[in-house]
């Protein structure tokens, strides 16, 4: 196996990096909000499924119980 030559390896690095299309501050934005939206509704979901669950083993074991 070939060792690489440094200079060439960089050459290549700021080659890829330059390919790179970075996102524009509108669409980080537009992101961050939706991840923070997405976050809330999963977190309201979970809780009302817990909610239900805690509450109909509450009714099972105060029958058995």
């Amino acid at each position: 196996m070939a060792k690489a030559n440094p200079f060439q390896f960089l050459q290549q690095v700021r080659a890829e990096v330059a390919k790179v299309v970075w996102p524009s501050r509108r669409e980080v934005v537009l992101t961050t909000i939706m991840v923070f939206v997405m976050a809330a509704l999963t977190a309201t979901f979970f809780f009302l499924v817990d909610l239900t669950i805690r509450s109909g083993l509450s009714v099972v074991l105060g029958l058995f119980g």
